[in-house]
């Protein structure tokens, strides 16, 4: 890890809160130190519309409450909600805005994103622009009057996919968005009962769980992912690393002054062509050759074919997402045995390129 983001200071107690903020052992009769699980979907009430607060679980549930304290705190905010997915929590926030209402979206974000912006948000007459937020004049020129502007001193509102690092075991499908506003949190709990995009209670205890150990993930992830990184710049079978710990990302320095390190994600591009890519892929021993991100085990994808295909070819070529394009979701395990891994599909993918190309050659010479 590089001393001048080893040294960063952390959000101070980021760790006692998520094991102890919302886990609370006295709000159990039973005293458990770890929160069980509420399946209940009804409880009792005392009189009529006189409860313990709770009524039915989509309004409300017991370990879901552990898990939006939890998340809350960490995020230094009043309140959070939890939402069955990711795309439940856009679906949700987007709710909260009315036809000819506009809305400002990174032009790489997530494929599935990108598909309801463009093929659901966009028909029920939501204003949806895509802008490169790295460059100040593009988001500039995409704001719209009417567009719904960050408070001077941050977001109106945090959304996450809990499906990733923060579950970070690959077993929940989760979306998190935490707020200060009153209005909003009254706005968007309404929205999180009327709409019904809930988790399930088993969903929000192995979230919960995943919270426990997020911050000694994360420090692992980024080691891991440097070292990943670093490897894969010196190959000479590598054109380009996207990844914002190395100095050679356009953003490096400014990734520095605003994080603490870097997660587990790293985009390259192979040289050679799509034959190339996808024999790098079928070679991986290690790493799954699988979609999403953020588990402790490795994964690598192909975008252009799997997570992205459903955004506009031509769209995809404006971000660089070409048929040599390999993205990692570098996991936990030791260090030596991911860049082995690497660099044996590197090696099946190169030599088997260069045999076809003799077998090919052989009967012109």
């Amino acid at each position: 890890m590089q001393a001048s983001i080893a040294n960063k200071p952390r959000f101070k107690s980021f760790a006692t809160e998520a094991i102890h903020v919302g886990q609370e052992p006295e709000q159990w009769k039973s005293m458990a130190v770890v929160p069980p699980i509420s399946l209940s979907t009804t409880f009792k009430q005392y009189r009529p519309g006189d409860h313990a607060g709770f009524e039915y679980s989509r309004s409300g549930n017991p370990t879901r409450n552990c898990l939006e304290k939890a998340v809350a705190a960490l995020d230094g905010a009043k309140h959070c909600l939890a939402l069955a997915s990711g795309l439940a929590a856009t679906m949700t926030i987007s709710h909260m805005l009315k036809a000819g209402d506009g809305i400002v979206c990174m032009n790489d974000v997530y494929g599935g994103t990108n598909r309801y912006f463009r093929k659901i948000a966009a028909e029920v007459g939501l204003v949806v622009s895509f802008a490169d937020c790295t460059k100040i004049e593009l988001l500039q020129a995409a704001l719209k009057p009417n567009t719904k502007r960050p408070l001077a001193l941050g977001a109106d509102i945090c959304m996450y996919s809990a499906t990733k690092y923060m579950n970070g075991h690959s077993d929940v499908v989760m979306g998190l968005v935490s707020v200060n506003r009153e209005d909003l949190y009254d706005r968007l709990r309404f929205l999180q009962n009327a709409l019904g995009a809930v988790p399930s209670p088993f969903d929000c205890y192995l979230c919960n769980r995943g919270l426990k150990t997020l911050h000694l993930r994360m420090r692992q992830h980024f080691k891991n992912a440097l070292a990943a990184a670093k490897f894969l710049e010196a190959d000479p079978r590598v054109d380009r690393v996207i990844f914002p710990g190395l100095p050679s990302h356009p953003q490096h320095e400014l990734m520095k002054k605003q994080c603490t390190g870097c997660p587990g994600m790293i985009a390259f591009y192979i040289k050679g062509n799509l034959e190339n890519a996808t024999m790098f892929l079928s070679n991986l021993k290690l790493f799954a050759l699988a979609e999403s991100l953020g588990g402790y085990e490795s994964l690598a994808e192909h975008p252009a074919i799997m997570t992205h295909a459903s955004v506009p070819e031509s769209d995809r070529a404006a971000l660089g997402i070409s048929d040599t394009m390999v993205r990692l979701s570098v996991g936990l395990e030791d260090e030596q045995d991911i860049i082995e891994d690497l660099e044996q599909a590197l090696n099946a993918a190169h030599n088997a390129h260069n045999d076809e190309i003799i077998i090919r050659e052989q009967p012109a010479l």
